[in-house]
Parts: C-alpha cells; sequence; structure tokens
C-alpha cells in the first residue's frame, strides 16, 4: 500500500480541487449519507467510523449534521489536512492515521454506522486483501448497526483501453489549475496517474501521482461482504449517493 499512501500524502494539498466547488459537495455528500443513515439506522446511528476519510469530504459533511465522527485514513497527510479542516469550522472529529485492514487495531469499538466511500476500498487488489479489510470494518460495525461502501460502477466502464478522465478547470488561489486522469488498465486492474497543472502564469507546474485499483464489481463487492459477517446487504437505490452504495449490516448480539 505504500504506493496508494504517496499517492494520497501528494494529492491532500490538491484534493479540493478535484470538485467544481468543494463545500458544496462536502454539504450534499453529507446530506445523502444522512438520508441513507436516517433511513437505515434511524435515531440509533448517531457514531459513524469513516475507514478512508481522505481530507474529510463525508467525515466534515456528517459531523456538520451533528454525528459523532471519527476518521482514519492511509494518509497521514490527508489526515493531517481533514484535522486542520475540522478545526477551522468548529468541528470536532477524532481523526487518526491507519490501514482500514487494520481498523480495530487502530479503534477499539464499534459504531453505529461504518463508512468506506470514494471507491477507496478497491486500492486493496486481490479479493483476499478486500475480504480482510470487510473483516475488519465488520469488527468495527456495532450489533445492529450498518456499514456503507461506495466504488465505481465498474460494470459500465471499458477497460480494455487506455481511458482518460478529465476533472476541469479551476481558478483558485491565484492560479489556474487542469486536472485529469489517466488510466491504463492490466485487467482487473488499472494504473491511474493523476495529473495537476499548476499555471500561475509566469511559469507552469505540473504535479504527477500514480496508483492502482481493481475494478472490483458491485456484485464481487456484495458477495465479500457477505463473506466478511454482513447481513443484508444489498445495493441501495440509483441516486442515493454518487457512486454506488452498498449496504451491509452487523446481526445482533448473540
Amino acid at each position: 500500500m505504500d504506493s496508494t499512501r504517496d499517492f494520497y500524502d501528494a494529492l491532500a494539498p490538491f484534493y479540493h480541487l478535484l470538485f467544481p466547488d468543494w463545500e458544496a459537495s462536502i454539504a450534499r455528500q453529507g446530506a445523502a449519507l444522512d438520508t441513507v443513515i436516517r433511513a437505515e439506522a434511524g435515531s440509533d446511528g448517531r457514531t459513524v467510523l469513516d475507514v478512508a476519510a481522505g481530507i474529510g469530504t463525508q467525515a466534515l459533511g456528517l459531523a456538520a449534521l451533528g454525528y459523532a465522527v471519527t476518521a482514519s485514513d492511509l494518509s497521514s497527510g490527508a489526515v493531517r489536512r481533514l484535522r486542520d479542516e475540522a478545526a477551522r469550522r468548529g468541528l470536532a472529529i477524532d481523526a487518526r492515521q491507519a490501514d482500514m485492514r487494520a481498523a480495530w487495531d487502530a479503534h477499539g469499538r464499534a459504531f453505529d454506522v461504518v463508512l468506506c466511500a470514494d471507491n477507496a476500498l478497491p486500492h486493496l487488489l486481490t479479493d483476499g486483501e478486500i475480504l480482510q479489510a470487510l473483516r475488519e470494518l465488520r469488527r468495527c460495525t456495532a450489533p445492529g448497526g450498518i456499514c456503507l461502501v461506495s466504488i465505481r460502477d465498474y460494470d459500465a466502464i471499458d477497460l480494455r483501453t487506455q481511458r482518460l478522465h478529465p476533472y476541469g478547470v479551476r481558478e483558485a488561489d491565484g492560479a489556474r489549475w487542469i486536472l485529469f486522469q489517466l488510466w491504463d488498465p492490466h485487467p482487473p486492474l488499472y494504473d491511474t496517474t493523476l495529473y495537476v497543472v499548476e499555471d500561475r502564469g509566469s511559469e507552469a507546474r505540473t504535479h504527477t501521482m500514480r496508483a492502482t485499483y481493481y475494478a472490483l464489481p458491485v456484485a464481487r463487492l456484495m458477495e465479500l461482504m457477505r463473506d466478511a459477517g454482513f447481513e443484508d446487504v444489498r445495493r441501495l437505490d440509483e441516486g442515493a449517493f454518487f457512486q454506488p452504495l452498498v449496504l451491509g449490516r452487523a446481526g445482533p448480539a448473540s
């Protein structure tokens, strides 16, 4: 996972630029998850563990809505930025660096809601690694609680050839930023290179970050969640979140 850690450490200062309006995305994603949590966990779903928090797109949105949020991420750079963003907003988020495959060791308790969003799980490149992570997420889910995982809809993506994914042009911090991603497939994996071009008029710099993903189908994710011990595993309705969102429920205490 060193390459994944390096990718997000390098991306942390620029991550907000992936969004046309990061503040609006924080509010929108927080509201979408709040709707799901209220429907699936009711008033009992107040404590949240975000195991792939990044710089806080979901964690900040949920904390602003009154959830008690604990957050972790593989990237120490992302965690530092999350702490800064939370402090700037006056939000109390317990954030620490941790690998989701060791979530229980990092946090040592169970939560009403466990969240793994933004296609973070497919940075684990085998079914075995993903199952290991999902078992840890299951340990961290309180009896009757829910786990929410979002990934890209790989069934709808042609990964047989190289793909270019533009994010667009941003004007921020006295510079023009051009962001795009290039995917190089070697199924079932693909390498991604993210280019962040920083144009300050008199000079331009290109920041380049590389990582690898496993093109994990939603149906296979659901199978692995069942194997990890989750019950009532299902894909939520289209439109519930910006990516396909899969729910698994922890059974009641025996």
